[in-house]
């Protein structure tokens, strides 16, 4: 693997005899690609980009990369099972890719003490699923020991996140790639993520934009709300100018801000992770 460059080495989630992938063509099988921040091990940051749990959104994926990078971090972008795959495909691979990286650790150019998990939108929804999973029974079973790592990251990252799913602030692509047709108001309930905050839940970074149509800011504000109530550490950054899906937020003289607000953000959460009370199960509906 080369150091300190744009590493782009693939690691497939799943052996090939998994059941997770069945007869899954290899180009085709979720996997994640490695970019080290340097020559030594670094703080790690796994992203999820979005893409309406339809498809999976490369501009949300490399460019990240690279700025986390640049600011620091290795970064893990990982490639996901969508539609026509359900749920709980997506979730088990965002478990797996945490685990994975934690495993791998230093091989990896990774300090898998000092790990968080960024998502985008609907990646934003699988990345806050990860982290407030608690003892929610999954489907399917792991295929070697590594069930013994916790997949639960020591900060979390939400841009301009999918959080609800039930109305009016759902994203009813995303609710409906994620779960068919026939999902029921009980399982909307369920991952609405706000739902699911505990005091366990970890310390959250999230930024949104006011003018936001496909995902209203009211998602960000309903999870902010959630962890205030809890008393769990978080950012909130809402920027008043800006269309959904605006990933680095190059062209957006105010928003263009949330690099670098998060890259200091994670630096201080991620360094005060050792002091932090771990032996609370996060997750869990609420």
């Amino acid at each position: 693997m080369t150091k300190g460059g744009p590493a782009r080495e693939r690691f497939d989630l799943w052996p090939d005899d998994s059941p997770e992938i069945g007869a899954l063509p290899a180009g085709l099988r979720p996997h994640l690609r490695v970019y080290p921040a340097g020559p030594d091990p670094a703080p790690a940051v796994v992203v999820f980009p979005g893409g309406g749990y339809g498809m999976v959104s490369e501009r949300e994926g490399e460019p990240v990369a690279g700025w986390l990078n640049r600011a620091g971090f290795t970064a893990i972008v990982v490639t996901y099972r969508v539609a026509p795959h359900r749920y709980p495909a997506a979730l088990r691979d965002a478990i797996r890719a945490v685990r994975l990286t934690r495993h791998h650790g230093h091989a990896w150019g990774v300090q898998p003490d000092r790990l968080a998990v960024m998502g985008f939108s609907a990646g934003g929804h699988l990345a806050g699923s990860l982290a407030t999973l608690g003892d929610t029974a999954l489907p399917g079973v792991e295929p070697d020991d590594l069930v013994a790592v916790s997949p639960i990251p020591d900060a979390l990252v939400l841009c301009y996140p999918v959080i609800a799913f039930t109305a009016p602030f759902a994203h009813e692509g995303s609710v409906m790639n994620q779960h068919g047709g026939a999902v029921t108001e009980a399982t909307r309930r369920e991952w609405s993520l706000d739902r699911r905050v505990t005091v366990a839940t970890p310390p959250t970074f999230l930024w949104h934009t006011a003018p936001d149509a496909p995902v209203p800011v009211e998602n960000s504000l309903l999870f902010a709300g959630a962890l205030a109530a809890h008393r769990v550490p978080f950012a909130l950054h809402v920027f008043p100018h800006g269309e959904h899906g605006l990933n680095l937020a190059a062209d957006e003289p105010l928003a263009s801000a949330w690099p670098d607000l998060c890259a200091a953000w994670l630096h201080d959460t991620l360094g005060r992770h050792g002091a932090r009370d771990t032996s609370l199960t996060p997750g869990g509906a609420g």
